[in-house]
């Protein structure tokens, strides 16, 4: 098992760094898939993945990305203005009610249950997920959007470590057992280490970007902090339907929301937090 993960795990780390680097449509088709394959997933719980309220969430999905890539095309790539955000509003509204219409129509063939979870779905998989794409889309955004693995992975990987070393104190005992408040902070500190050594290698090798690194530390350990916040939702979700993975797609990893669960919380952060630091 160790070994697939890391051999898949490198294989998702060379594929992120092609989209990252390539940016533009390649990141943004490849950004659709992943979310439309993790609305699947979490579709699945509710039992509508193939039903017409689970494509009526991957529908939504799409006419927000088209809307996205439209915006991404116009005056102000990466930034919403007033019109442009009234729309993605109105997807939002007529999402909701196509969703209640169906369900109204066809009643009583899903639950209310159903119907909350398909619209949560969009938001949480396919809107949050965008975040990536709107990062890539700032000034110096192909180095920017790298805050984002490195808070999510790098501080997983520093949280498993120091847990390891030296957790003692359960951080959500009922709802993931091995993960220690000990380990929560050194995962907000090395993300916070991990922002100040890349800051260092942008500089190095890229001087013209002048990346600071107090502003890298610190957009890190807010991100590795959330990060941890969107690891145990995703597990919380999973606990709740008695479920181990969400899916299968990545060998010794499982689904794109167990890879991903983090990186869908961290993605919105760091582009606000770039937008609102590195003005």
């Amino acid at each position: 098992m160790f070994k697939t993960r890391l051999i898949s795990g490198i294989l998702l780390v060379i594929v992120a760094l092609f989209a990252i680097v390539s940016g533009g449509d390649i990141l943004f088709g490849i950004l659709l898939v992943l979310s439309l394959i993790g609305m699947s997933e979490l579709y699945k719980i509710a039992d509508v993945h193939k039903k017409l309220l689970g494509v009526t969430g991957y529908v939504a999905a799409a006419a927000y990305y088209i809307l996205l890539h439209r915006v991404a095309a116009g005056k102000a790539p990466g930034a919403f203005v007033a019109g442009q955000i009234n729309e993605i509003t109105c997807i939002g509204i007529l999402f909701l009610i196509v969703l209640m219409a169906v369900y109204v129509f066809s009643f009583p063939k899903y639950r209310s249950e159903q119907v909350m979870l398909t619209y949560f779905g969009m938001f949480y998989v396919a809107v949050m997920l965008s975040y990536i794409y709107q990062t890539r889309l700032l000034a110096h955004g192909a180095f920017l959007v790298g805050l984002v693995f490195i808070c999510s992975w790098g501080c997983d990987t520093c949280a498993y470590c120091v847990g390891m070393l030296i957790g003692k104190h359960k951080m959500a005992p009922k709802l993931s057992p091995k993960k220690s408040v000990e380990g929560g902070i050194g995962g907000i500190v090395g993300a916070a280490l991990l922002g100040v050594l890349y800051a260092a290698a942008i500089n190095y090798f890229a001087p013209d970007v002048q990346a600071s690194a107090l502003a890298y530390a610190f957009i890190c350990a807010v991100g590795g902090m959330i990060s941890q916040v969107g690891d145990l939702a995703a597990s919380a979700i999973k606990r709740n339907h008695d479920i181990k993975d969400y899916g299968k797609l990545i060998p010794g990893h499982g689904g794109v929301l167990d890879r991903f669960d983090s990186v869908i919380f961290t993605a919105p952060v760091i582009y606000y937090l770039a937008v609102t630091i590195m003005k």
